[in-house]
């Protein structure tokens, strides 16, 4: 049984709403709760002793799978196609047909479509999104779906946590302006995990979704972004990564998501960004799918090509 625990911050200013049959509307349930709890029996095909992630290979979008101790799975979006769901077959087990958490970090089609498939080909406890609807029909089709398969959808923004046993999430962004922002990437979550690993050691990965410079800054100078892994925000655009937020990161590891594109991603400048501040590259269209694994005595980090 997986147990997480939300604690929402409503100081933010945010409205929150959730999927219904044809529409949106306002989550007025548990607005004064600052703790939720949502839990589901799985399968425990994965017992796994440490923590794993995967930076799936998607073409050009945006997909990662966190794997805790237990087999407990929390996905971070799910690219535009159906790679997501053919890259999970080949990672879980035919029986483990059990995602815990779904997070689509901005309505965006290249971080949300993967979803629809993959709610078809497992269950899902619940879907977590950033409360801004999508403008493409595939989003109707994403909420049309999520509630057929009775998938309960939690909006969380800045301020909010998720908990799983000694690991949490911690939710820095957006704020109620950058949710409203005319730039959906400024709309994106911006995720920290940090995973306790025994000993007073925790390791921690930042997941960044679409973000551009503007709401770098913001978090630079607002929250402790410090992480041991990064997901290169907006997948290596000229517009993201910049020197003032790869400084306050300073990842040791950065995984950038990217297909074939006519963006020129990951750019030169970004990759040289990166390099000078002695991170260690991988890039979903050279490497395919990589996988990190994480124990209480080293990081390990697997490439498929």
């Amino acid at each position: 049984m997986a147990v997480f625990y939300f604690e929402k911050n409503n100081k933010n200013g945010i409205i929150y709403k959730m999927f219904n049959r044809n529409h949106f509307v306002i989550f007025l349930v548990f607005l004064v709760v600052f703790d939720l709890v949502v839990w589901k029996a799985v399968v425990l095909n994965r017992p796994n002793s440490g923590t794993e992630i995967y930076f799936l290979e998607v073409g050009q979008g945006d997909s990662e799978l966190i794997v805790l101790p237990g087999g407990v799975k929390v996905m971070i979006d799910a690219g535009s196609g159906d790679k997501a769901a053919g890259e999970l077959s080949s990672i879980l087990r035919p029986t483990d047909n059990y995602i815990d958490l779904a997070i689509v970090s901005h309505p965006e089609a290249d971080h949300f479509n993967g979803f629809i498939d993959i709610f078809k080909r497992y269950q899902v406890g619940a879907l977590i999104y950033n409360g801004r609807p999508g403008a493409a029909q595939s989003w109707k089709e994403l909420a049309k779906v999520a509630e057929e398969n009775k998938i309960s959808a939690i909006v969380l923004g800045q301020g909010d946590k998720i908990k799983y046993g000694e690991d949490f999430f911690e939710i820095f962004s957006p704020n109620a302006d950058f949710l409203q922002s005319k730039e959906a990437n400024d709309s994106s979550l911006v995720i920290k995990f940090t995973d306790n690993i025994g000993e007073e050691k925790a390791a921690r990965v930042l997941f960044t979704g679409d973000i551009g410079k503007k709401v770098e800054k913001y978090l630079a100078n607002n929250f402790d972004i410090s992480a041991d892994i990064l997901k290169v925000p907006h997948h290596g655009s000229k517009y993201s990564s910049s020197e003032e937020f790869l400084a306050a990161v300073r990842p040791k590891i950065s995984s950038i998501e990217v297909g074939k594109n006519s963006y020129g991603h990951p750019t030169s400048e970004v990759l040289n960004r990166l390099a000078s501040i002695g991170s260690q590259i991988f890039r979903a269209d050279q490497n395919g799918t990589v996988k990190i694994a994480i124990s209480e005595n080293e990081i390990n980090i697997f490439k498929k090509k």
